[in-house]
Protein backbone atom coordinates (compact mmCIF):
# COMPACT_ATOMS: atom_id res chain seq x y z
CA UNK A 1 0.00 0.00 0.00
CA UNK A 2 1.58 3.41 -1.09
CA UNK A 3 1.34 5.80 2.31
CA UNK A 4 2.76 8.29 1.08
CA UNK A 5 0.87 11.74 0.64
CA UNK A 6 0.92 13.38 -2.94
CA UNK A 7 3.24 15.06 -3.53
CA UNK A 8 1.86 17.02 -6.79
CA UNK A 9 0.66 20.18 -6.88
CA UNK A 10 -0.26 20.53 -2.79
CA UNK A 11 3.55 20.94 -2.34
CA UNK A 12 4.30 24.45 -3.11
CA UNK A 13 7.80 25.57 -4.73
CA UNK A 14 8.40 28.01 -2.38
CA UNK A 15 6.40 26.70 0.97
CA UNK A 16 5.79 28.97 4.17
CA UNK A 17 8.04 27.50 6.83
CA UNK A 18 7.05 27.33 10.49
CA UNK A 19 9.77 27.02 12.98
CA UNK A 20 8.97 25.33 16.32
CA UNK A 21 11.00 26.69 19.04
CA UNK A 22 10.34 24.81 22.41
CA UNK A 23 11.96 26.51 25.68
CA UNK A 24 11.93 26.28 29.49
CA UNK A 25 13.70 29.11 31.05
CA UNK A 26 15.95 29.81 28.33
CA UNK A 27 15.44 33.46 28.27
CA UNK A 28 19.09 34.80 27.97
CA UNK A 29 19.33 32.68 24.77
CA UNK A 30 16.33 33.76 23.11
CA UNK A 31 17.56 37.09 23.13
CA UNK A 32 20.31 36.02 20.28
CA UNK A 33 18.12 32.88 18.85
CA UNK A 34 15.23 34.42 17.98
CA UNK A 35 16.60 37.46 16.08
CA UNK A 36 19.07 35.60 14.10
CA UNK A 37 16.22 32.94 13.30
CA UNK A 38 14.20 36.24 12.26
CA UNK A 39 17.40 37.86 9.78
CA UNK A 40 17.09 34.03 7.52
CA UNK A 41 16.33 34.57 4.04
CA UNK A 42 14.00 33.86 2.13
CA UNK A 43 12.56 34.73 5.22
CA UNK A 44 10.30 32.24 7.27
CA UNK A 45 6.54 32.37 8.07
CA UNK A 46 5.86 32.29 11.54
CA UNK A 47 8.36 31.37 15.03
CA UNK A 48 6.25 29.42 17.65
CA UNK A 49 7.86 29.30 21.02
CA UNK A 50 6.53 26.36 22.83
CA UNK A 51 6.60 27.04 26.55
CA UNK A 52 6.80 24.88 29.23
CA UNK A 53 5.52 26.87 32.38
CA UNK A 54 9.46 29.13 32.47
CA UNK A 55 10.03 30.94 35.45
CA UNK A 56 12.88 33.34 34.23
CA UNK A 57 10.35 35.35 31.45
CA UNK A 58 11.38 33.47 28.92
CA UNK A 59 7.39 34.41 26.97
CA UNK A 60 8.00 38.08 28.11
CA UNK A 61 11.88 38.21 26.64
CA UNK A 62 10.89 36.53 23.21
CA UNK A 63 8.11 38.95 22.61
CA UNK A 64 10.16 42.03 23.06
CA UNK A 65 12.96 40.98 20.96
CA UNK A 66 10.37 39.23 18.11
CA UNK A 67 7.51 40.90 18.43
CA UNK A 68 5.87 39.04 15.74
CA UNK A 69 6.32 35.35 17.84
CA UNK A 70 3.61 33.14 18.53
CA UNK A 71 3.51 32.08 22.20
CA UNK A 72 1.88 28.29 22.64
CA UNK A 73 1.66 27.13 26.37
CA UNK A 74 2.53 22.90 25.80
CA UNK A 75 -0.25 21.13 27.57
CA UNK A 76 1.52 18.47 29.29
CA UNK A 77 5.38 17.98 30.46
CA UNK A 78 8.15 16.54 28.28
CA UNK A 79 10.27 18.09 25.11
CA UNK A 80 7.96 15.69 23.04
CA UNK A 81 4.44 16.92 24.07
CA UNK A 82 6.09 20.71 23.73
CA UNK A 83 6.85 19.92 19.62
CA UNK A 84 3.22 18.33 19.47
CA UNK A 85 1.91 21.56 20.56
CA UNK A 86 3.76 23.85 17.79
CA UNK A 87 3.04 21.54 15.22
CA UNK A 88 -0.81 21.59 16.12
CA UNK A 89 -0.45 25.44 15.82
CA UNK A 90 2.10 25.87 13.13
CA UNK A 91 0.37 27.15 9.84
CA UNK A 92 3.05 27.03 7.07
CA UNK A 93 3.82 24.14 4.73
CA UNK A 94 6.64 23.02 6.24
CA UNK A 95 7.97 22.60 10.16
CA UNK A 96 11.51 22.82 11.57
CA UNK A 97 11.97 21.71 14.31
CA UNK A 98 14.66 24.39 16.41
CA UNK A 99 16.02 23.86 19.74
CA UNK A 100 16.50 27.44 21.69
CA UNK A 101 20.09 26.89 23.72
CA UNK A 102 21.94 28.25 20.73
CA UNK A 103 23.06 25.21 19.33
CA UNK A 104 21.33 25.00 15.81
CA UNK A 105 22.38 27.41 12.92
CA UNK A 106 19.53 29.43 11.66
CA UNK A 107 21.56 29.98 8.38
CA UNK A 108 21.09 26.31 7.62
CA UNK A 109 17.12 26.18 7.49
CA UNK A 110 17.14 26.96 3.87
CA UNK A 111 18.73 24.19 3.40
CA UNK A 112 16.23 21.54 5.00
CA UNK A 113 13.82 23.24 3.29
CA UNK A 114 15.44 23.11 -0.25
CA UNK A 115 15.90 19.28 0.34
CA UNK A 116 11.89 18.83 1.15
CA UNK A 117 11.20 20.78 -2.08
CA UNK A 118 13.64 18.72 -3.75
CA UNK A 119 11.71 15.76 -3.75
CA UNK A 120 11.74 14.50 0.70
CA UNK A 121 8.79 14.30 3.08
CA UNK A 122 11.93 14.49 5.77
CA UNK A 123 14.88 16.34 6.15
CA UNK A 124 17.14 15.15 8.64
CA UNK A 125 20.04 17.03 10.87
CA UNK A 126 23.46 15.09 10.90
CA UNK A 127 26.34 16.04 12.34
CA UNK A 128 28.37 12.99 11.40
CA UNK A 129 27.34 13.50 7.89
CA UNK A 130 29.84 14.84 5.19
CA UNK A 131 30.19 18.72 5.96
CA UNK A 132 28.59 18.27 9.69
CA UNK A 133 30.21 18.26 13.21
CA UNK A 134 29.89 19.09 16.91
CA UNK A 135 31.27 22.16 18.93
CA UNK A 136 29.31 20.07 22.01
CA UNK A 137 29.49 16.11 21.81
CA UNK A 138 31.33 14.31 24.41
CA UNK A 139 32.90 11.21 23.69
CA UNK A 140 30.61 9.34 26.03
CA UNK A 141 27.77 10.92 24.32
CA UNK A 142 29.10 10.30 20.29
CA UNK A 143 29.79 6.26 21.26
CA UNK A 144 26.65 5.89 22.57
CA UNK A 145 25.33 7.64 19.55
CA UNK A 146 27.07 5.59 17.34
CA UNK A 147 25.50 2.46 19.24
CA UNK A 148 22.33 3.80 19.05
CA UNK A 149 22.41 4.15 15.01
CA UNK A 150 23.46 0.81 14.44
CA UNK A 151 20.33 -0.66 16.52
CA UNK A 152 17.88 1.34 14.70
CA UNK A 153 19.22 0.97 11.36
CA UNK A 154 19.47 -3.04 11.82
CA UNK A 155 15.92 -2.81 13.04
CA UNK A 156 14.44 -0.56 10.34
CA UNK A 157 16.71 -1.30 7.35
CA UNK A 158 17.53 2.59 7.43
CA UNK A 159 21.16 4.69 7.06
CA UNK A 160 20.87 6.91 9.53
CA UNK A 161 23.87 8.53 10.42
CA UNK A 162 22.88 10.49 13.50
CA UNK A 163 20.23 9.08 15.36
CA UNK A 164 19.61 11.29 18.01
CA UNK A 165 20.45 14.97 16.30
CA UNK A 166 16.87 17.06 16.53
CA UNK A 167 17.60 19.46 13.94
CA UNK A 168 15.05 18.66 11.56
CA UNK A 169 12.28 19.48 8.74
CA UNK A 170 9.26 18.23 7.28
CA UNK A 171 6.37 18.85 5.25
CA UNK A 172 3.03 19.28 7.58
CA UNK A 173 1.15 16.82 5.19
CA UNK A 174 2.66 14.06 7.13
CA UNK A 175 1.42 14.98 10.57
CA UNK A 176 -1.53 12.14 10.57
CA UNK A 177 1.13 9.40 9.51
CA UNK A 178 3.38 10.13 12.81
CA UNK A 179 0.51 9.35 15.46
CA UNK A 180 1.91 11.61 18.33
CA UNK A 181 -0.06 11.91 21.37
CA UNK A 182 -3.04 14.61 21.10
CA UNK A 183 -2.49 17.59 22.98
CA UNK A 184 -5.80 17.86 24.45
CA UNK A 185 -4.93 15.08 26.63
CA UNK A 186 -5.39 15.05 30.63
CA UNK A 187 -2.11 15.02 31.70
CA UNK A 188 -0.67 11.58 32.62
CA UNK A 189 -2.11 10.20 35.95
CA UNK A 190 0.66 8.84 37.38
CA UNK A 191 2.79 12.26 37.26
CA UNK A 192 4.77 10.44 34.34
CA UNK A 193 4.59 11.21 30.33
CA UNK A 194 2.55 9.36 27.51
CA UNK A 195 4.74 7.69 25.30
CA UNK A 196 6.18 10.36 22.79
CA UNK A 197 6.02 13.53 25.41
CA UNK A 198 9.81 13.32 26.83
CA UNK A 199 13.27 13.73 25.01
CA UNK A 200 12.47 10.01 22.32
CA UNK A 201 10.43 12.61 20.40
CA UNK A 202 13.26 12.82 18.15
CA UNK A 203 13.63 8.67 17.57
CA UNK A 204 10.27 8.08 17.83
CA UNK A 205 10.01 10.14 14.70
CA UNK A 206 12.63 9.03 13.10
CA UNK A 207 11.32 5.34 13.41
CA UNK A 208 7.90 6.04 12.28
CA UNK A 209 9.20 7.61 9.36
CA UNK A 210 11.24 4.95 8.36
CA UNK A 211 8.46 2.31 9.14
CA UNK A 212 6.41 4.27 6.93
CA UNK A 213 8.60 4.60 3.90
CA UNK A 214 8.97 7.87 3.46
CA UNK A 215 11.94 9.55 1.74
CA UNK A 216 14.28 10.72 3.79
CA UNK A 217 17.67 13.34 2.80
CA UNK A 218 20.51 14.37 5.57
CA UNK A 219 21.64 17.47 5.65
CA UNK A 220 24.81 18.13 7.20
CA UNK A 221 24.41 20.24 10.10
CA UNK A 222 27.27 21.55 12.57
CA UNK A 223 26.01 21.82 16.65
CA UNK A 224 27.54 24.97 18.29
CA UNK A 225 27.71 24.91 22.45
CA UNK A 226 24.99 25.73 24.54
CA UNK A 227 24.96 29.78 25.02
CA UNK A 228 23.42 30.20 28.66
CA UNK A 229 22.18 27.70 31.19
CA UNK A 230 22.26 24.04 32.03
CA UNK A 231 21.56 21.15 29.21
CA UNK A 232 18.21 19.11 30.41
CA UNK A 233 20.01 15.72 28.35
CA UNK A 234 20.72 13.08 31.34
CA UNK A 235 23.01 10.93 29.05
CA UNK A 236 22.56 7.24 30.45
CA UNK A 237 18.77 7.90 30.94
CA UNK A 238 18.23 9.13 28.00
CA UNK A 239 20.06 6.66 26.56
CA UNK A 240 18.32 4.10 27.96
CA UNK A 241 14.57 5.95 26.82
CA UNK A 242 15.74 5.90 23.57
CA UNK A 243 17.17 2.25 23.37
CA UNK A 244 13.31 1.44 24.70
CA UNK A 245 11.90 3.29 22.37
CA UNK A 246 13.67 1.78 19.27
CA UNK A 247 12.70 -1.86 20.55
CA UNK A 248 8.50 -0.09 21.23
CA UNK A 249 8.88 1.22 17.67
CA UNK A 250 9.96 -1.97 16.03
CA UNK A 251 6.97 -4.29 18.03
CA UNK A 252 4.25 -1.48 16.56
CA UNK A 253 5.75 -1.37 13.15
CA UNK A 254 5.96 -5.46 13.30
CA UNK A 255 1.84 -5.61 14.34
CA UNK A 256 1.45 -2.77 11.62
CA UNK A 257 2.77 -4.88 9.00
CA UNK A 258 0.95 -8.08 10.50
CA UNK A 259 -2.50 -6.24 9.66
CA UNK A 260 -1.89 -4.93 6.42
CA UNK A 261 -0.09 -7.84 5.05
CA UNK A 262 -1.81 -10.49 2.32
CA UNK A 263 -4.28 -12.93 3.22
CA UNK A 264 -3.96 -16.60 2.80
CA UNK A 265 -6.66 -18.18 1.54
CA UNK A 266 -7.64 -22.16 0.49
CA UNK A 267 -9.45 -22.87 -2.45
CA UNK A 268 -12.62 -24.74 -1.75
CA UNK A 269 -13.01 -28.48 -2.65
CA UNK A 270 -12.70 -29.03 -6.21
CA UNK A 271 -11.64 -24.98 -6.87
CA UNK A 272 -8.64 -26.16 -9.49
CA UNK A 273 -5.42 -24.19 -8.01
CA UNK A 274 -3.84 -21.42 -9.75
CA UNK A 275 -1.05 -22.94 -11.70
CA UNK A 276 2.28 -23.02 -10.08
CA UNK A 277 0.29 -21.72 -7.36
CA UNK A 278 -0.30 -25.13 -4.80
CA UNK A 279 -2.98 -25.74 -2.82
CA UNK A 280 -2.92 -22.42 -0.66
CA UNK A 281 -3.41 -19.02 -2.51
CA UNK A 282 -2.67 -15.43 -1.74
CA UNK A 283 -4.66 -12.82 -2.43
CA UNK A 284 -2.80 -9.29 -3.75
CA UNK A 285 -3.52 -6.30 -1.31
CA UNK A 286 -4.96 -3.74 -3.24
CA UNK A 287 -3.04 -1.07 -5.23
CA UNK A 288 -3.43 2.40 -3.70
CA UNK A 289 -3.09 5.25 -6.85
CA UNK A 290 -3.33 8.59 -5.24
CA UNK A 291 -4.59 9.88 -2.11
CA UNK A 292 -7.20 12.10 -1.10
CA UNK A 293 -6.17 16.12 -1.71
CA UNK A 294 -5.49 17.39 1.60
CA UNK A 295 -7.81 20.73 2.86
CA UNK A 296 -6.85 23.78 1.58
CA UNK A 297 -3.89 25.97 3.27
CA UNK A 298 -5.00 27.53 6.28
CA UNK A 299 -4.49 31.27 6.20
CA UNK A 300 -2.17 32.53 8.48
CA UNK A 301 -4.35 34.41 11.23
CA UNK A 302 -3.00 37.17 13.03
CA UNK A 303 -1.75 35.59 16.16
CA UNK A 304 -2.85 37.10 19.63
CA UNK A 305 -0.36 37.08 22.98
CA UNK A 306 -0.71 33.62 23.39
CA UNK A 307 -2.22 30.79 20.74
CA UNK A 308 -3.42 27.33 22.04
CA UNK A 309 -2.88 24.62 20.00
CA UNK A 310 -5.59 22.68 17.93
CA UNK A 311 -6.04 18.99 16.85
CA UNK A 312 -8.92 16.87 17.01
CA UNK A 313 -10.36 16.25 20.22
CA UNK A 314 -8.89 13.16 22.38
CA UNK A 315 -10.28 9.81 22.37
CA UNK A 316 -9.65 7.02 24.55
CA UNK A 317 -7.84 4.52 23.06
CA UNK A 318 -6.04 1.03 24.87
CA UNK A 319 -2.54 1.38 26.57
CA UNK A 320 0.05 -0.42 24.77
CA UNK A 321 2.96 -2.28 27.05
CA UNK A 322 0.75 -0.82 30.01
CA UNK A 323 1.64 2.87 28.73
CA UNK A 324 -0.93 5.06 27.89
CA UNK A 325 -0.46 5.76 23.91
CA UNK A 326 -2.14 8.54 21.80
CA UNK A 327 -4.12 6.19 19.66
CA UNK A 328 -3.65 3.61 17.12
CA UNK A 329 -5.17 5.38 14.16
CA UNK A 330 -4.39 3.04 11.46
CA UNK A 331 -7.81 3.76 10.46
CA UNK A 332 -7.39 7.47 10.52
CA UNK A 333 -6.84 9.56 7.37
CA UNK A 334 -6.44 13.47 6.55
CA UNK A 335 -4.20 15.87 4.92
CA UNK A 336 -3.95 14.13 1.95
CA UNK A 337 -2.96 10.61 3.55
CA UNK A 338 -4.85 7.72 2.72
CA UNK A 339 -6.64 5.91 5.72
CA UNK A 340 -3.73 3.35 7.31
CA UNK A 341 -0.78 5.23 9.21
CA UNK A 342 0.97 1.77 10.04
CA UNK A 343 3.75 0.87 7.47
CA UNK A 344 1.51 -0.27 4.86
CA UNK A 345 3.18 -3.29 3.18
CA UNK A 346 3.01 -6.74 2.84
CA UNK A 347 5.68 -8.51 5.30
CA UNK A 348 8.19 -9.94 2.43
CA UNK A 349 8.63 -13.84 2.57
CA UNK A 350 11.11 -14.81 5.08
CA UNK A 351 10.53 -11.11 7.11
CA UNK A 352 11.57 -11.69 10.85
CA UNK A 353 10.30 -10.38 13.50
CA UNK A 354 12.46 -7.71 15.16
CA UNK A 355 14.15 -6.96 11.33
CA UNK A 356 12.80 -5.26 8.04
CA UNK A 357 13.21 -7.37 4.96
CA UNK A 358 13.05 -4.15 3.18
CA UNK A 359 15.75 -1.13 3.24
CA UNK A 360 14.56 2.51 3.39
CA UNK A 361 17.12 4.54 1.46
CA UNK A 362 18.76 7.58 3.23
CA UNK A 363 19.32 10.58 0.46
CA UNK A 364 22.38 12.73 1.25
CA UNK A 365 22.20 16.36 0.55
CA UNK A 366 25.57 16.12 -1.38
CA UNK A 367 24.38 13.48 -3.43
CA UNK A 368 24.86 10.04 -2.63
CA UNK A 369 22.61 7.84 -1.82
CA UNK A 370 22.58 4.58 0.85
CA UNK A 371 19.66 2.33 0.07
Amino acid sequence: MNKRPDRGQHRPSQPRVSVIVPTRNEARNLEVVLPAVAAVRPAVHEVVVVDGNSVDGTIETAQRVLPGVRIVRQTRKGKGNAMACGFAAATGDVVVMFDADGSADPAEIPRFVQALVDGADFAKGSRFAKGGGSEDITLLRRSGNFGLNLVANTLFGTRYTDLCYGYNAFWTDILPMLELPAVDMPPHPDGGMYWGDGFEIETLLNCRIAAAGLAITEIPSVEKERMFGDTNLRTFADGTRVLRTLAAERRRAAREEQVTAPAAITPPAGHPAAPGDGIVGHVPAPSVSGSTPPAAPRPASRPGPTDAPTLPPYRSQPSSAGRPVAGDGRHQGGHGVPNGAGPGRAAAPGHQEGRRSDQVGVRYAWGEEAS
